[in-house]
């Protein structure tokens, strides 16, 4: 039987699995032999890259999990929701099949109990990979499943037993942040931590959040059939992306059937027998719907409560533990990685950070700098929303200069055939030069082409290094050349082109 306290549901043969990789039910805490090298509370990816590391460079390492190991990633984040999305493009390409010369032949149905189900069976097929079995028997861990409590500077306890480290790592992560709406917990609500539990699929559901997780969710729901309306207070969704950005996503999902309601706010939730019904606020005063679900999607809160954070000396606020560029924190033995600490809560800057704080913590010589990282992130909505680096109004907060080459998908030949042309690309260099600060992809494989400018950050390659590399002929990742052939035809000044001139006349 699952344990309800993991929030898991239903138990079939797949979650099931799942608890036996993640938090076997018969499992038996190890008795601690000295002080351990490092201490890592928190087995999401954080805290399972900082122990995988530590413990595969010889040092002596304890893990402590007081739920499920491998975090919202594997659990209630990517994993599943990358899952569904997966369905929900396929039901999105079979309803707009025409579009290809391809009949589909009648209503597209959507079987939601197997697209969860589906869901399920990736995910228990994923966890191995973040096992109780592989930390301990391939690593050489000592694991722990409780909840970790600091006792001193360099201790903690779990059930009882307390554990000494030379350092320790704080890597709990974040939950679902819960607005103060009225009848909101009364009325009962969905977030990423239990909406993958439904096995039925809700016919009218309201999103409360424009961000990552709203979006992505409210365009899913949408494609798989489910009537969605999305709440957002600001006047765009994905507030951290530029305007034009936000727009094209607009307009994706309205094609979806999602209704936008943006500059928008929840005053309160009413419960009217089995319609939950929202009282809505807007510039023209108030109006009410009724749905059957409610998805929260409005932030993430850090997990800091039963720490006793302060019998360590370890300071934190609303928005997490308090670390310096080292990711160090106020004790000077303790480390803090991931959504605990950082303001850009992602599974990848997760993995970067704790692999900053193995060097950090456990060895001498030169120290990582979080201030260094360049960090790409993805929204997977389609089409997708990629971002890497600095934004304009961020350069010129910082006093630079910008040149930005933009490049529109519906000029690049792949995207015209795959029918993705919606959607640009826009690179930001240092004004005068080819020095990238950033950029931003809007296509519907925005993901997976990003990581060519963020390796080309990292390795100090200016845009117009991209005009030699080859591009494989036809692909969507071409448009980063022709951004680069752009940048290089500003080298080309009248008085340049005057010499050439004069050079191919010499030469006839």
């Amino acid at each position: 039987m699952i344990d309800p306290q993991l929030d898991l549901s239903p138990d079939d043969e797949y979650n099931t699995t799942l608890v036996a990789n993640v938090h076997p039910p018969e499992w038996r805490n190890p008795t601690p032999e000295g002080r351990y090298n490092l201490v890592v509370l928190g087995a999401g990816t954080a805290g399972l890259v900082a122990a995988a590391g530590a413990a595969g460079m010889g040092a002596k390492v304890a893990l402590i999990e007081r739920q499920l190991m491998g975090g919202d990633c594997l659990n209630v984040g990517c994993v599943p929701s990358k899952a569904i999305i997966r369905s929900a493009h396929a039901a999105f390409d079979i309803r707009t099949a025409d579009r290809f010369g391809v009949r589909a032949g009648g209503e597209v149905e959507v079987d939601f109990a197997a697209v969860m189900k589906r869901m399920r069976r990736i995910r228990s097929g994923i966890s191995p990979n973040d096992s109780a079995k592989k930390f301990t028997e391939t690593y050489g861990i000592d694991l722990y499943f409780g909840e970790a409590r600091f006792v001193g500077g360099d201790a903690v306890e779990v059930d009882g037993t307390t554990l000494h480290f030379a350092k320790a790592v704080i890597a709990t992560g974040a939950r679902a942040a819960v607005p103060p709406i009225p009848g909101l917990v009364d009325a009962g609500f969905l977030t990423n931590h239990n909406v993958f539990n439904l096995t039925e699929q809700p016919r009218r559901l309201a999103v409360v959040g424009g961000g990552p997780i709203g979006s992505e969710l409210a365009q899913t729901f949408a494609r798989l059939g489910t009537e969605v309306t999305i709440i957002e207070r600001a006047d765009q969704f994905l507030q951290r992306e530029d305007r034009d950005a936000a727009e094209i996503l607009k307009a994706s999902m309205e094609r979806d059937g999602v209704v936008v309601r943006l500059s928008t706010s929840l005053e309160r939730v009413e419960t009217v027998g089995d319609d939950k019904v929202l009282v809505l606020k807007t510039g023209d005063g108030e109006e009410r719907i009724e749905v059957d679900e409610i998805l929260v999607g409005v932030g993430r809160t850090p997990n800091v409560e039963g720490l006793d954070l302060e019998v360590a000396g370890v300071e934190y606020d609303r928005r997490g533990v308090i670390v310096n560029d080292f990711l160090q924190t106020t004790n000077k033995r303790i480390y803090a990685s991931g959504d605990i600490c950082l303001p850009y809560k992602f599974t990848h800057t997760a993995d970067a950070t704790s692999r900053a704080v193995i060097q950090n913590a456990l060895f001498p010589g030169p120290k990582k700098r979080l201030s260094k990282l360049i960090i790409p992130w993805c929204t997977y909505t389609d089409p997708e929303i990629a971002h890497v680096g600095l934004y304009v109004h961020q350069a010129k907060k910082k006093g630079i200069e910008v040149d930005t080459y933009e490049v529109d998908m519906a000029d690049v030949d792949r995207a015209i055939t795959d029918g993705d042309t919606e959607g640009f690309l826009k690179v930001h260099c240092k004004k005068g030069t080819d020095t990238i600060l950033g950029a931003t992809i809007v296509a519907r494989h925005a993901g997976e082409m990003i990581s060519e400018i963020t390796t080309a950050m990292v390795a100090g390659m200016g845009l117009g290094s991209f005009s030699g590399v080859i591009h494989p002929y036809p692909t969507q990742t071409e448009v980063i050349r022709r951004a680069a052939d752009a940048y290089n035809r500003t080298k080309l000044t009248p008085t340049t082109v005057k010499i050439r001139k004069r050079w191919f006349s010499w030469t006839r």
